[in-house]
């Protein structure tokens, strides 16, 4: 049974960073591509990028290329979204979700299993 569970949420200023994390179990990483994806109260979600587990390969939505960051390690199983010059446009549930590997990996379609979330609050 797949699980993924976030963490390092928070309240934080304009400007600053947070970094979140995903630890999943109950799959074989090397075959997955972990996305992270936000969704804001009364608006659609959010597809923010995706790492290829075994090449860490990333691919950046327009939105936050150059802001945020995401990366892997193996030994813990865990992969991360790190946040930088947050806005207050960004707060919102933070979400990371699975997917098979495939030649589409770059694509927001195809996720699965996806966390809890966690929430991301940043002030004005």
């Amino acid at each position: 049974q797949v699980q993924l569970v976030e963490s390092g949420g928070g309240l934080v200023q304009a400007g600053g960073s947070l970094r979140l994390s995903c630890a999943a179990a109950g799959l074989t990483l090397s075959s997955y591509v972990m996305g992270w994806f936000r969704q804001a109260p009364g608006k659609e979600r959010e597809f923010l990028g995706a790492i290829h587990w075994s090449s860490s390969r990333t691919y950046y939505a327009n939105s936050v290329t150059g802001r945020f960051i995401i990366s892997r390690d193996n030994a813990k199983n865990t992969v991360y979204l790190q946040m930088n010059s947050l806005k207050p446009e960004d707060t919102a549930v933070y979400y990371c979700a699975s997917k098979m590997f495939s030649s589409s990996w770059a694509a927001a379609t195809g996720y699965g299993s996806r966390g809890q979330g966690t929430q991301v609050t940043v002030s004005s």
